[in-house]
This record gives C-alpha cells, sequence and structure tokens, in this order.
C-alpha cells in the first residue's frame, strides 16, 4: 500500500469515528436514557471506524474516476454538459414547485434534481454536436462543410496495436485529437490476458504503445469513457461512436473500413497511407534490387524493394540471390499494391532485352 492511501485510509477512519460519536451522542440524547448511553455511542464509534476504514478505498477509486474524466474530456464538451446540467436543474426547480406540497414532497424535489442534473450533463456531453448544429442553424453546417476538418479520430484496436499511430502522430501530421473509447483499452486488456501467447504480445504492445502516446506532449491523445453491454460488438459500438458525434475512425481493419464507409463514417486507413507515401518508380529509372525467389512465368524473378514493393524482373531467373541493378519498365496498380517490372541492366546502363533486340537488327 502506498504511503498516500495508508494516510488516506485512516484519515477516512478518524473522520468516521468522529462521524460514529457523534451519531451515537445524539441518539442517546434523542432517547433520554443516559444508562445505556456509553453502549450505543461505542457501537456507533466502531461502526463508523470500520465502515469509514473499509470504504475509504472505493471513494478514492471513484474520485480518481472522476478526476480522470474531468481532465480527458474536452472543454467543449465539459461546457457543453455544464450547460445540460444547468437546464436540467431547471426543469427540476419548475417541477419541484407542483410536488413540495405533497408528502416528503422536499424529499422527492431534492431526487429529482439529481437525475434531471445527472440526465442534463449526459446530454450535453453526448449530444453536443447536434446540438450545437440545431442551436447554431445551417450557417454552423455551411461552416463544417466548407473548411472539411475533422474535429477528432477514434483509432481502433487493429491500429493501436499496429503502432505507427504513434511515430506518425510525432511527425505533428495529424494534429486532431486521437480519442480511445474505454471499450477498446478493456478489449486491448482481455487481448493482453490472452493465454495465446501470440495475443497476449499483441495485446501488450497495443498497451505500450498507448502509454508512449500519452506521455508524449506534443501527442494529443484523450480516453472518452462509454458504457457497452457485454455482448456488444466493439466495431459497431466504434461506427455508431463515431457517426454520433461526427467523428471519423482510424484503422488497418478492411471489414471494419467498409462498414464505416457504408454508414457515412470518415475513415483514415494507414495502409492506405502508406501505399500513398511509396515512391513512385518512372519507367527507364534504374533500382537496385536483390532477386529473392523465381516467378511464376519462365526465366522471371522477384525481388522487393527497402518499403515491400514487389519487383518482378524479366529473365532474373539466371540472377537468383543476386544484387543487381535494374531498369524499371512498367508499374502497375493492384488492390494489393504497387508492382514494378524491370530488366536487368547491362553496364552500359541499356536493358539487356534492349541491347540483344539491337544485336538481331
Amino acid at each position: 500500500m502506498k504511503r498516500s492511501e495508508f494516510l488516506a485510509r485512516w484519515l477516512g477512519a478518524g473522520l468516521g469515528v468522529v462521524g460514529g460519536f457523534l451519531l451515537g451522542y445524539f441518539m442517546v440524547r434523542g432517547v433520554g436514557n443516559p444508562h445505556p448511553g456509553y453502549v450505543i455511542i461505542g457501537l456507533t464509534t466502531l461502526e463508523g471506524l470500520i465502515f469509514a476504514y473499509l470504504g475509504t478505498p472505493y471513494v478514492l477509486g471513484g474520485w480518481r474516476t472522476f478526476n480522470f474524466r474531468l481532465t480527458s474530456t474536452p472543454l467543449p464538451d465539459l461546457l457543453s454538459g455544464l450547460l445540460g446540467m444547468v437546464v436540467g436543474l431547471v426543469i427540476a426547480v419548475l417541477i419541484g414547485s407542483f410536488v413540495r406540497d405533497l408528502p416528503y414532497g422536499y424529499a422527492l424535489s431534492f431526487v429529482l434534481a439529481l437525475l434531471l442534473a445527472a440526465q442534463g450533463a449526459s446530454v450535453g456531453l453526448t449530444r453536443r454536436a447536434e446540438l450545437t448544429s440545431l442551436f447554431l442553424g445551417g450557417g454552423a453546417r455551411a461552416r463544417d462543410s466548407d473548411s472539411h476538418r475533422l474535429s477528432s479520430v477514434l483509432l481502433d484496436t487493429s491500429v493501436i496495436i499496429d503502432g505507427r499511430i504513434q511515430d506518425i502522430a510525432k511527425t505533428g501530421f495529424v494534429d486532431m485529437p486521437l480519442v480511445v473509447l474505454s471499450s477498446v483499452l478493456r478489449e486491448l486488456q482481455m487481448v493482453a490476458d490472452s493465454a495465446d501467447a501470440t495475443r497476449r504480445r499483441r495485446g501488450r504492445r497495443g498497451l505500450d504503445v498507448l502509454t508512449e502516446m500519452q506521455k508524449d506532449p506534443s501527442i494529443n491523445l484523450q480516453v472518452e469513457e462509454d458504457e457497452v453491454t457485454p455482448g456488444t460488438e466493439i466495431d459497431a459500438h466504434l461506427v455508431r461512436t463515431a457517426k454520433r458525434k461526427s467523428w471519423a475512425i482510424m484503422t488497418n481493419d478492411f471489414n471494419l473500413n467498409r462498414i464505416a464507409r457504408l454508414e457515412g463514417v470518415a475513415v483514415l486507413n494507414l495502409n492506405e497511407l502508406a501505399q500513398a507515401m511509396r515512391p513512385v518508380a518512372i519507367p527507364g529509372e534504374e533500382i537496385v534490387v536483390t532477386v529473392a525467389r523465381e516467378g511464376k512465368e519462365p526465366s522471371q524473378g522477384v525481388g522487393s524493394l527497402d518499403d515491400g514493393t514487389m519487383v518482378v524482373i524479366q529473365n532474373g531467373r539466371r540472377l537468383l540471390n543476386q544484387t543487381i541493378t535494374a531498369v524499371v519498365t512498367s508499374v502497375i496498380q493492384t488492390s494489393a499494391g504497387r508492382m514494378i517490372f524491370a530488366e536487368p541492366a547491362t553496364t552500359d546502363g541499356r536493358r539487356a532485352g534492349s541491347r540483344k533486340r539491337e544485336e538481331t537488327a
């Protein structure tokens, strides 16, 4: 137990003793029979000590959760939630004026105020974008459509485990807040606690990536608390959340990518980004490649560039396991990525096939 937790627990126990003593004292005074008074006071004091000592960790845990949500929630969401709470309290006051004359009217008004304030804050937090567009009208929607700027982006489990998002965020190209739902964190924890060694390594890698991103002050990483039932599909929940809040989703999952686009949710795919960032080879350009294996066609050899782009080398089978200079003949874009076709270069820089045709002529 940490020293701060130890001191907090015993401080809570001291307050419990004082509270229990005062409760017993006022109970004895109310009864008016002082003879068993010390027994009642002793019992209430002991109960205050026990309940305060055992209940202090739960109170501290609730306070930490509340403080974490308070510091991690964006300021616009906080203001929207505060406005919703004020509206809930106003409605509670209006309704309370009619129920105060009923039996237990004041207690009912108090409970009603708590419920409506909590409900108003919840609506303000979860429906901020819709409320903003509703009150500001078409002008806000027009400005949003003109700017085409994403306010936040949800991180999927796959993109967290992938780890490249940390390097991309460090470069400053992603200047929008990166949001991780608590349901995604729980899914990562389940993967990290898996009995399968491979899944366990993937889950722990994802948690390590989030920890390092949270430590980096240049990365705007936020954790959004959400509540889902145990049987809820996380991918569907991500799509619903992003659609409701007008956020984007960052994922490497092909199926989630397609479903989100069908639902009208913007998707940022790191694989597509990596594909777009690959250098474009120009026909006639020389490249250095290692012929790693045989191709499908006779005399073909296959290699790859440093970024993973496949290179098919005509007349390259005889050069297996050699690093050669090849001349690009064509570049084809496929669903799996770019594919470069090339021929081995001769000593004078021309393609071998070209020299053979010139000799025949």
